[in-house]
């Protein structure tokens, strides 16, 4: 079996999955007693905070320190950010602007918003795939509550330009919202030189494990919690820490933002390249989606025009080739995707288009082999 489905979850980090072990085995207490065992949790649970902090650019050294929140993942970040960044507006008619482009976890926490009487409203994209800056200028003004646009693309692996989004935003006095789940790890990123009020990072994108993410706070954000009953984490998010996943998504975090990243990334690149290269060679056509923008490294969205992604999925999961047809928290759904709806796509192009996406432990032998198996299958469903 050959794994390109890396943008829905990674294998685990045989280095992570250590570092949860020896955690484990330390049997930590309650990181919020005062007693030496709760001092000992604390100290790992602080330490994983600061490490994570260097490592994506937070100030963390004075009274001005940004934030660190700990969550089960990114839909439960980006649903802190969304709702907590709302919650002082509730019963006005505060409107909520996101792309068109983002992840369920926004795309339907914002429907959420809707319901509850916050006008939502959708920016349109390009048919490069970057969001529509004059339309985002003018619908983001003083009854605007929050924005929230994704950084890099799940399905596409398309870049948004967050210095220019940032610019309107902050014209407006506005707090802009990212979802950087793909970006983090993918590509050069500093939390200090990207200009947003919040952004998103979750685990399991990255070798590391399920269950555990974190929303990163600019200093003086004001974001209302939406899991209360303790004063755990400055009072953003209620709940006994998990002590040993706050060091693991720190070990992740190290992997692939610490020393050698760039090696990291640029191997992923490479990968990515090699693929699109040998397929858009070998099979007639076919469209990389993206193609002419700047991209995270490691996704490559394929429209085989023509054929039906579903049926491609399935034949290529026969062949023993793992890919998806859009975002793993959408799958349950047979309806096109919004992203390449929003991009102008035609109907033939976005019924045909499935993701490929790369990880750590992918080689250039699987990605030849995978690109023999795709060519023969596609070929197949042709005739």
């Amino acid at each position: 079996m050959i794994y390109l489905d890396n943008n829905a979850t990674t294998p685990l980090d045989p280095a992570v999955a250590a570092e949860i072990s020896l955690e484990l085995e330390k049997q930590h207490a309650n990181a919020g007693s005062q007693h030496q065992a709760g001092r000992m949790a604390r100290r790992t649970l602080e330490s994983a905070r600061e490490t994570i902090a260097k490592l994506l650019g937070l100030n963390c050294s004075d009274i001005h320190a940004d934030h660190i929140v700990f969550t089960s993942g990114a839909t439960e970040a980006n649903n802190l950010a969304l709702r907590g960044l709302l919650a002082e507006k509730v019963g006005t008619n505060a409107r909520v602007v996101i792309s068109s482009q983002e992840h369920p976890s926004i795309d339907q926490c914002a429907a959420f918003l809707a319901a509850n009487g916050h006008p939502v409203v959708r920016v349109n994209s390009l048919a490069s795939g970057i969001i529509d800056l004059d339309h985002l200028e003018s619908v983001v003004d003083g009854d605007t509550a929050a924005v929230s646009i994704i950084h890099a693309n799940n399905e596409t692996g398309i870049i948004q330009p967050l210095a220019q989004i940032s610019e309107i935003c902050n014209v407006a006095g506005v707090p802009l919202h990212t979802d950087a789940v793909q970006a983090v790890g993918k590509m050069q990123w500093d939390f200090q030189a990207i200009p947003v009020t919040s952004a998103t990072v979750s685990a399991h994108k990255l070798h590391g494990p399920v269950g555990v993410g974190a929303l990163l706070v600019r200093h003086g954000t004001q974001l209302y919690p939406q899991i209360t009953g303790g004063f755990q984490q400055e009072g953003f998010r209620a709940g006994t820490e998990c002590v040993f996943l706050a060091a693991a998504l720190a070990k992740t975090l190290e992997l692939c933002c610490g020393e050698g990243a760039a090696g990291y990334r640029l191997a992923l690149g490479s990968l990515r390249d090699r693929f699109e290269s040998q397929i858009t060679s070998n099979v007639p056509d076919v469209q990389v989606l993206g193609s002419g923008v700047s991209r995270v490294p490691h996704t490559s969205c394929i429209s085989f025009q023509g054929l039906d992604r579903q049926a491609i999925q399935m034949a290529l999961d026969a062949a023993e080739v793992c890919c998806s047809t859009g975002s793993a928290c959408a799958s349950g759904s047979s309806e096109p995707s919004p992203t390449l709806i929003s991009m102008g796509l035609s109907p033939d192009v976005i019924e045909g288009a499935v993701r490929f996406s790369f990880g750590r432990f992918n080689t250039e032998q699987e990605i030849d082999s995978a690109c023999e198996r795709i060519s023969s299958v596609i070929k197949h469903l042709r005739r």
